[in-house]
Order: structure tokens, then C-alpha cells, then sequence
């Protein structure tokens, strides 16, 4: 496809939303009809660039979103109405903080080095009342709700709707399941190249909570809607190829894995503390990775920075004898940041020849290793944020303007969180 202008002749086409995704992971977008994309493929949308989440001024010029004909998918609940990405722009340069911006970036050093990272992500979203104060379903009640049958055929008409939408856009999705937590759910589509899981993870967010609105209900992401119940993940599985080759694989490695992949394991365990301020990205993230036990007996959540083999209870699991599944991310993580943040402490992996250490096969949740055997992760997102600022690895590899954008923004947020004042604490404090 030569143009945008093209895919809307060829496909009926009336409206585009020209979208980009900020630094907090909201989606910002501007409705241009077809007759006007090609010049705003050309010129760029405009925006004021302090209107969202990029740490900028009122005094910067205007940010521009060039709309990329390669990225353009058809609504197919919508179909008159096309999503495309924007890639931002800033007088005439790229603005670097911008997330898809910090992942290509990565993508361009693992090309140099003869890679692509291949990922596939898997996003658990809560279906609510459309308040968000409950569970849409008040019959899932099961203590044990993990792929109930019943469940999830009274959510039917939602998940089927997504699922169809998938498969129309060619995504190949396979699975779609009730998850661990009472009206929590995750659906599955095939792997590919990062910038592509990222585009689609930013899409399918979009597309998972309109076409519940449109089913009068809710979606939510977020990591620890509720406290009895286990939060919503994003597990992602990792591989890295050379041309046709997956370079993770090797007979007679342990566990199926390469020497490369232990490599590239060991730095997302060295780099895991600001590794977090990205994967777990908000106050409530931390809620999902310091759970007390839920209804259904585990929190399904890593809390410390290590790695097993076919067990869920560990930051870093390895399924099967071509990818590692890490499971550290929640939903609130950033499609982009997420993926940009693997690549960035795996290519470091490789250039130190981390060794990830011994294995361990215990499990985490019932018989932990003793204190000091493995690291904890941050218990708080003001600890990740200092891991992060304080990297020298993630401020090479991603870039100080991204580095001190995010960390000035999620302080702020820290600063917002702690500002507040709790009946919590007040129950517990009024009467010291």
C-alpha cells in the first residue's frame, strides 16, 4: 500500500483516527476524514504536545503525528472508520521521549547486532458494570473461577466479538479463556516481530474496551482493580532470531535454551529493579506484585527477581525449548515502553555475558528462599523510579530524554499518590 489514501479507496474507508500513544499509555488520536489523510500523512496532524503525558511546555511549537500507511487497521466493528499510528514530530525531528520512538530505537541496535526480537504478549482485562464499581457478571462467584466454563459462555457475545475482530485483521488469534480472578479474562493471538505486538497491544486495549461499551461494559487493564482478587498481567514471551533462525533454540541446552538466551535472560534479571518502573508502571502495579494470598489460593504475581523452568510462581518462566515467558509486566504497562524495555536489558544481557545464575524450581509462593538467596523487587513504584533513574544501562540504551520525561512524570504521580490521605490510615492512626 503506497498511501493512506489508498487503503481508504480500497476498502470504503470515510475516517481515520490519526493515533499515538503517550508516556502514561493513553491513546491520543485526532478524527481525520479520508479526503484530508494523505496531507496529514504528509504534513502531520497537529497537537499541543502539553495537552498529554510528554512532558513538555505550553512554549514548545506543535507536536505533529505523521499518519504510517504500513500501520492503517480497518475498525472491523467500525468499519467505515480506520485506526492508523502517528509517528510524532517536533520541528521537523523525532520527539525522542515518545514510546514507539524508544522502541524503534531499540529495534535499530538489535539490527545492527544481526537481531529481531519476536514477542507475544498476553493481556488479562476485568469485564465490569459500566460504573466500574463490580464485576459485570454477579454470578462468577466460583472461588476457583480459572477457565469456567459457564462464565465465561455468559460473556460470550463480548469475547466472541473481540475474537472475530482478530481474526478478521488477521492476527491469528488460537485461545480465549476465563482467567484466575471472578470476571477476568485473557485472550491469545500469534507472536511476531516487536514493533508489530506493540502496534497490535496498543489496538487491542483500544478495541478490548470499546467493544465492551458497545456490550454495556466495562474493560479494565488495570493491575489490582480488586483487593481479594489475583490483578490483570501482561506475560510476555520473549525469543530472539537471527535472519530465519530462532537463536533462544538449541538441542541439548538446558532446557532446550541457547547460551545467547541465558545471556539475554540474565539481563532482564540484572536490570529487573528499573526493568519494574516500566513493566509496572503505576502506585496499584505494586499491589499486584505484593499480594497477599486471593480467593483462589495464588496471586499467579512474581516478587522476586528470578527464573525456573515450566513454573508460574518465579519473575522469569521457561515453557518450552524456544522462549522464555517473562510474567513481571501488569496490564497498566505501556505497549511500546514494554517491549523496548525487553529488548534494551537483553541487548545488555548479551553485551556483558550476564550469567543468570542457578535455576530454581521451588515454589515461591509456599516454600520462598531463604532471605538474601535472590533479590525482591521494588515493593513501590517510587523505588523502580529511582532504579530507573539511577541505570546507567536503561539511560544508555533508552535515552536520557526519555529516561528523565518518564521518571519526572511518574514522580509526579508518586507525589499525587502520597498526597492523598486514606480512611485506611485514618482508621489505623486517628487514635495514636
Amino acid at each position: 500500500m503506497n498511501s493512506v489514501s489508498e487503503f481508504a479507496q480500497q476498502r470504503g474507508v470515510r475516517y481515520f483516527l490519526v493515533s499515538f500513544t503517550d508516556l502514561r499509555g493513553t491513546q491520543r488520536a485526532k478524527l481525520v476524514p479520508a479526503a484530508a489523510i494523505d496531507k496529514i500523512a504528509a504534513e502531520g496532524a497537529g497537537f499541543a504536545g502539553f495537552a498529554t503525558w510528554l512532558d513538555m511546555t505550553p512554549a514548545d511549537p506543535d507536536m505533529l503525528a505523521m499518519a504510517l500507511p504500513e500501520t492503517a487497521i480497518q475498525l472491523p466493528w467500525k468499519p467505515e472508520v480506520a485506526w492508523v499510528v502517528g509517528e510524532l514530530v517536533m520541528g521537523g525531528k523525532p520527539v525522542e521521549q515518545a514510546p514507539r520512538r524508544v522502541l524503534t530505537r531499540q529495534i535499530q541496535r538489535a539490527a545492527e547486532r544481526g537481531y529481531t526480537l519476536k514477542c507475544g504478549v498476553e493481556c488479562e482485562f476485568f469485564l465490569l458494570t459500566p460504573d466500574g464499581a463490580a464485576l459485570g457478571d454477579g454470578a462468577d462467584r466460583q472461588s476457583k473461577p480459572c477457565y469456567d466454563q459457564q462464565a465465561l459462555m455468559r460473556r460470550y457475545d463480548t469475547i466472541a466479538a473481540i475474537c472475530d475482530a482478530m481474526l478478521k485483521l488477521g492476527w491469528e488469534p488460537y485461545q480465549n479463556d476465563h482467567e484466575d480472578a471472578n470476571g477476568q479474562f485473557e485472550m491469545n493471538w500469534t507472536y511476531a516481530d516487536a514493533l508489530t505486538t506493540a502496534d497490535r497491544h496498543a489496538f487491542f486495549k483500544y478495541m478490548v474496551k470499546t467493544i465492551a461499551e458497545l456490550h454495556g461494559l466495562r474493560a479494565t487493564f488495570m493491575p489490582k482493580p480488586f483487593r481479594e482478587l489475583s490483578g490483570n498481567g501482561c506475560h510476555t514471551h520473549v525469543s530472539l532470531w537471527a535472519s530465519e533462525k530462532n537463536v533462544f533454540a538449541e538441542r541439548g541446552g538446558e532446557l532446550g535454551l541457547s547460551r545467547t538466551a541465558y545471556q539475554f535472560l540474565g539481563g532482564l534479571l540484572a536490570n529487573a529493579p528499573s526493568l519494574c518502573a516500566i513493566t509496572n508502571p503505576t502506585v496499584n502495579s505494586y499491589k499486584r506484585i505484593h499480594a497477599p494470598v486471593t480467593h483462589s489460593g495464588a496471586t499467579w504475581s512474581p516478587n522476586t527477581i528470578s527464573y525456573t523452568g515450566n513454573n508460574r510462581t518465579h519473575m522469569i518462566r521457561i515453557p518450552d525449548s524456544d522462549r522464555f515467558e517473562l510474567r513481571l509486566a501488569d496490564g497498566a504497562t505501556n505497549p511500546y515502553l514494554l517491549q523496548a524495555a525487553v529488548l534494551a536489558a537483553g541487548l545488555d544481557g548479551l553485551a556483558q555475558q550476564r550469567d543468570p545464575g542457578p535455576r530454581r524450581d521451588n515454589n515461591m509462593y509456599s516454600e520462598p528462599l531463604p532471605a538474601g538467596e535472590v533479590g525482591l523487587l521494588p515493593s513501590n513504584l517510587l523505588d523502580s523510579i529511582r532504579a530507573l533513574r539511577s541505570s546507567e544501562t536503561m539511560r544508555t540504551s533508552l535515552g536520557p530524554a526519555f529516561v528523565d520525561a518518564y521518571c519526572k512524570l511518574k514522580e509526579a504521580e508518586w507525589n499525587e499518590h502520597q498526597s492523598q490521605l486514606s480512611a485506611w490510615e485514618r482508621e489505623v492512626t486517628l487514635d495514636c
